[in-house]
């Protein structure tokens, strides 16, 4: 998948951080959603959100069924607000806000001695459960290739040797990261 311009970049994330402000001031979505060009695509896409260099939520979509830009809307408004790990974000967090936007390549089967650490995230499904981790997740958590095996089973709910099962399917994906810069801690 071509990558994006730095100038399709920098307006995905500020369509992300639109919604973001508008979830968290207005409890409703940006009126405007960019839908021409890169955004009419179907991409899988994560928004990841940190406070004060700190996860705040992170909520994404694998197969996509509509369009980029509404994705991203709907993402940034979900990690906002709905991500259950993480308290729900106040209006007095957003100046404190940096946003990151991972877009996936389509997942393919991969072995386990196939998966390169920072190069491959990680999707498994195992009957109706999924686990996702993102690639630059095992690099952040300096995760071994079985670590990151691991995390993502433990991601869908599963054992963490769940990855060795006969029925278990492992997919791998690339992403295109691209994020606005992170505030500094205690400022």
């Amino acid at each position: 998948m071509p990558s994006l311009s730095e100038a399709e970049s920098r307006a995905a994330l500020q369509l992300a951080r639109n919604a973001v402000v508008e979830a968290v001031s207005h409890r409703k979505l940006p009126d405007q959603i960019t839908r021409d060009g890169v955004f009419a695509e179907r991409r899988g896409v994560f928004v990841t959100l940190h406070v004060r260099g700190r996860l705040q939520g992170c909520i994404g979509v694998v197969e996509p069924e509509e369009p980029l830009g509404a994705a991203i809307v709907r993402c940034a408004a979900s990690a906002a607000l709905e991500d259950p790990r993480f308290t729900p974000m106040r209006a007095e967090q957003l100046g404190d806000l940096a946003i990151e936007i991972s877009l996936l390549s389509p997942p393919v089967l991969i072995s386990p001695e196939a998966i390169e650490i920072g190069h491959h995230g990680l999707l498994i499904v195992l009957h109706a459960q999924k686990g996702l981790l993102l690639p630059q997740v095992a690099i952040e958590h300096r995760l071994t290739r079985e670590q990151s095996l691991e995390e993502t089973c433990r991601k869908a709910g599963l054992h963490r040797e769940s990855w060795r099962d006969p029925e278990a399917r492992l997919f791998g994906f690339t992403c295109e990261v691209f994020s606005e810069s992170q505030p500094l801690e205690g400022t």
